[in-house]
């Protein structure tokens, strides 16, 4: 039925596919009433005194990653904004990393600027467009990509895990009847993302895919660019959690956060064996297993409320150990200079060369 609507209706009846301003709004008088408890309304900032500001906004992947013990982590290089092009290249040689790779930016949020790179050429296209310094990552071709949100509470030593979101990547399959173009349009998610595919797929839009082919329409892991999050809230158990107390362990002034990683299979993630993390993110973690579209709002509400808790019980913590808060006047002076209009306008601009250049390409 989804499939038949169109979609502006979509967009608006199903809260998955909600600005996540709109969907948080109604959970604002929640936030409130945990910040007069804890008498500050950026207490939040608090949760991981190794992560700036807890993890809200502008942290350095980079930084954050390398608090992570090397065997979690996929091999990768740091790139500064229009370095010369044969520095990166002997990098790649020194450290070994084959094509494809992932680039994305140090910093950012929601999959922006995120791309499979197959190429030299293409990853000097990045290079000449990135509009800020990056990172280029091992591509881990590993079957199962999942979300992790887990937490510790600093004094008492608790800990668990609150969300499992597994992705499932934005595919189409022929039937030996339809074009690639009638095949995107008559699915959901990849019709939401009609511009970016339309450029990169151009070459293939009017081919007749065979029945039963398969076709890879994103590799990347992320809401905003199709993928499908559905709830593994079932793989949590004392094994897992014991498994992320033993990564966590190592990092520095982490308690709360979600990472994102490929592992090989369900029985490899239960024995911590064969995990590559891809990212760490702060207090901004969303569970993402809300947006399984199988699950109703009541749902999603009532799970994002227990993790907003957990969160604020991590960071009350942190506090009566002497973590201090960000205080308000600066959070908000760092909001502006970070969603101001005008780097997000230099960030939409990016993001248009990038999808311009690199369409074809991925």
């Amino acid at each position: 039925m989804r499939n038949k609507l169109p979609l502006f209706w979509v967009r608006l009846l199903y809260y998955e596919y909600w600005p996540y301003w709109i969907f948080f709004l109604p959970l604002v008088p929640y936030w409130l009433y945990l910040s007069l408890r804890a008498r500050s309304f950026t207490y939040f900032t608090a949760a991981n005194p190794g992560i700036e500001h807890g993890g809200v906004f502008g942290e350095s992947k980079r930084q954050i990653l390398a608090k992570i013990d090397k065997k979690y982590l996929p091999r990768a290089i740091f790139c500064k904004q229009s370095e010369c092009w044969a520095v990166v290249e002997q990098r790649l040689i020194d450290e070994g990393l084959n094509y494809p790779v992932i680039a994305k930016p140090d910093v950012g949020e929601r999959g922006s600027q995120v791309v499979k790179i197959e190429s030299d050429s293409a990853l000097q296209q990045y290079l000449k467009e990135a509009g800020e310094p990056f990172i280029v990552q091992e591509f881990i071709d590993y079957p199962l990509e999942l979300g992790i949100l887990y937490y510790r509470l600093p004094i008492s030593g608790k800990s668990g895990i609150t969300s499992i979101v597994r992705k499932e990547f934005l595919t189409v399959q022929g039937n030996g009847k339809s074009t690639l173009s009638e095949l995107i349009k008559t699915n959901e998610r990849a019709h939401l993302q009609w511009k970016t595919l339309s450029l990169r797929f151009f070459s293939r839009l009017s081919e007749v895919i065979p029945e039963g082919e398969k076709i890879l329409l994103e590799p990347i892991g992320n809401h905003c660019k199709g993928t499908k999050f559905l709830s593994a809230q079932h793989l949590i158990n004392a094994r897992l959690v014991e498994v992320f107390d033993r990564i966590s362990a190592s990092i520095e002034g982490f308690c709360f956060g979600r990472f994102d990683l490929k592992v090989a299979s369900v029985e490899a993630l239960q024995k911590g064996e064969q995990i590559r993390i891809l990212e760490l993110n702060g207090v901004t973690s969303e569970p993402g297993h809300i947006y399984d579209p199988s699950l109703n709002l009541w749902r999603a509400y009532r799970d994002t409320a227990r993790h907003m808790r957990v969160m604020f019980r991590v960071s009350q913590e942190n506090r009566q150990l002497g973590q201090p808060v960000t205080p308000l006047p600066e959070l908000v002076r760092l909001l502006r200079k970070h969603f101001g209009g005008k780097r997000v306008a230099e960030v939409a601009m990016s993001n248009q060369k990038l999808s311009n250049a690199l369409g074809g390409t991925q």
